[in-house]
This record gives C-alpha cells, structure tokens and sequence, in this order.
C-alpha cells in the first residue's frame, strides 16, 4: 500500500469589493470555471450528506506533452459571512482541503485561503506542484473579477 504526503500552502488576495461580493463568488463553485485555470467544467449535484452543496469538477491537466483530463467530487461543508471551506476528493486517495476567510479592510475586502493536500506519495510532487501554481494564478483571477464586479 502506497504511503500519503500532506502539504499545505496559503495565499492573499486584497480587493476593492464588499464583502458580500467576494463571499459570493468564493463560495460558489460554479463560477470556478472563470477562475481557476485548470477546471474546465463544474456541474452541480445533489449535496452529499455532511455538504451543503456538491459538484463534480473537470481539471484539464499536462503530463510533459501530455494532456489529460480527470474528473473528481467536490463539497461545500460550511459557509458563514466570513468563511467557507471546501473539500475536493479525487482517485487516487487524493484531497484538497480550502478554508477561505474574507475580513473587511478599510477600502475593499482581505481573502486568505490556506489549502491543504494530502496525495499518494508517488503523485504528489505532481499534484502539489500544479496545485499551488493553479492557486496561485486563481489569486489573481480572483482580484481581476471582484475588482471588475465593483466598476
């Protein structure tokens, strides 16, 4: 049996938007599609038990030169006016585990995600490696949409 590695990683993102707004877009998953740039299409399900809503999400990934496409469960498990975690589970025995907070500042709101992913070993260079860097470009994403919600 194939041991597991866990990593984690965290990022800000501080935007003119309320925090409403940014609560808005943060916590629905349909919309990743505009913002994450590996997933290429999210569809609703019936929430599983324990969520409160839940999706199937296809990722477009490269291996080399090779594109791939797969194809994983995703679940909201809670949300308030400031927080919403998400739990993203994928074959092999792969998680991804996001608690996103939204604190308002004085022109805009303050997002700070920490993601945690826990992959089998012989994976998870990979899928850390290509995880952050997808997070990392969402940051962004997530700035440019909420700036351009408030114009």
């Amino acid at each position: 049996m194939s041991r597991v590695r866990t990593g984690t990683w965290s990022y800000d993102v501080n935007a003119e938007a309320t925090p409403a707004a940014a609560m808005a877009l943060l916590s629905d998953l349909t919309r990743q599609g505009e913002l994450h740039p590996l997933i290429t299409k999210v569809e609703e399900l019936p929430p599983v038990e324990g969520a409160l809503r839940s999706y199937a999400i296809t990722d477009s990934l490269r291996l080399g030169p090779v594109p791939f496409r797969i194809t994983y469960h995703a679940d909201t498990l809670s949300r308030s006016d400031t927080e919403v975690v998400t739990v993203a589970r994928q074959r092999p025995r792969t998680t991804i585990r996001n608690r996103t907070t939204v604190t308002p500042t004085g022109s805009g709101v303050h997002v700070h995600v920490d993601v945690e992913l826990t992959a089998p070993s012989l994976l998870f260079r990979y899928a850390y490696r290509e995880g952050r860097k997808a997070h990392l470009a969402l940051a962004e994403r997530i700035r440019s949409v909420l700036q351009a919600s408030q114009g």
